[in-house]
């Protein structure tokens, strides 16, 4: 996902003059295509996030378009000060991106993994927070937060993400895509673990469950209209996160059911109230919180019995 934001901002940047890229210190050579186009566009601000984001805020509301590249947990958690104040209170449109969002680092532990980063930023004023689950979809959330004029969070992944989308798909922040259809039950996800997700619908229509597959890619603002289309046809939706259970899109649409008459099972999965201490792939911390094919259909199974 990495490689295809640092080409899709270089093409924005071609096409757009507003367009400029602010890094802490990572991806130099990944921006090599930015900088042939206008190498005064791009910005190496260091291990300063803080003033990164600051200056940031300062580019937007001076008519820039300014877009904050960093590992997620440096360009949320440690800036949160910065983008709740210069950001949000001003409303600067400016795009945050947090690259290795969940436990995409998860062998670098707790400092690099990201799992409340949806829940702190959506608590924002105004902030529309957005989670992409592949490269292709990921070029399409990139567009549509520029011409939302808006602060924005996209939290991507690092690398080898399953590809869930040929191309590019239209889509509109506030309105989830729907990658497969079914007639049971929704899986609901946001981010990367989309390909878990579809290999799960299709075991389970080996054993008579049509799953629907959803890429819910904006968290912030929740598709309701589609929620209450899922109330009326599904016995059961599940959301499923490489995120905490607190406050993402579990915590989103468990806001929504509590706010009216909404009643439909719904099943959660994401990871639990912890730090995750031990060391590992991403792949290991997957299986240690259930964040797998194998675990979403026993859960659904489960669910349904």
């Amino acid at each position: 996902m990495r490689n295809a934001f640092a080409d899709e901002v270089a093409k924005l940047a071609q096409v757009d003059p507003r367009v400029v890229l602010l890094s802490g210190d990572i991806g130099n050579k990944l921006f090599d295509p930015i900088k042939l186009v206008d190498d005064s566009r791009f910005y190496n601000c260091g291990i300063a996030e803080g003033n990164m984001m600051g200056v940031a805020a300062g580019m937007a509301l001076s008519g820039l378009r300014p877009i904050v590249y960093t590992i997620t947990p440096f360009t949320t958690t440690r800036c949160f000060e910065q983008i709740r104040v210069d950001v949000c209170y001003h409303k600067a449109p400016v795009i945050i991106v947090g690259t290795g969002s969940g436990l995409s680092y998860a062998e670098l532990g707790p400092t690099h993994h990201s799992l409340e980063d949806m829940a702190i930023l959506r608590s924002l004023p105004g902030m529309r927070v957005l989670a992409p689950c592949d490269a292709n979809e990921l070029r399409s959330v990139l567009r549509a937060a520029l011409n939302d004029n808006a602060p924005t969070y996209i939290r991507i992944g690092k690398k080898g993400e399953t590809t869930i989308f040929p191309q590019p798909p239209e889509l509109k922040i506030g309105k989830s895509t729907i990658v497969k259809q079914g007639k049971d039950i929704a899986l609901i996800c946001s981010g990367t673990l989309m390909g878990e997700v579809v290999q799960a619908a299709q075991n389970l229509a080996e054993v008579g469950v049509s799953a629907e597959v959803v890429s819910m890619h904006s968290v912030k603002p929740l598709d309701e209209d589609y929620l209450l289309s899922a109330q009326s046809r599904f016995k059961l939706i599940a959301s499923i996160e490489e995120h905490g259970l607190i406050g993402g899109l579990g915590g989103a649409i468990a806001e929504w059911r509590s706010q009216g008459n909404h009643a439909i099972k719904h099943v959660m999965l994401g990871t639990p109230d912890e730090f995750m201490h031990e060391v590992g792939t991403q792949e290991y911390a997957r299986n240690k919180y259930g964040l797998t094919c194998k675990n979403i259909v026993e859960r659904i199974q489960q669910a349904l019995s």
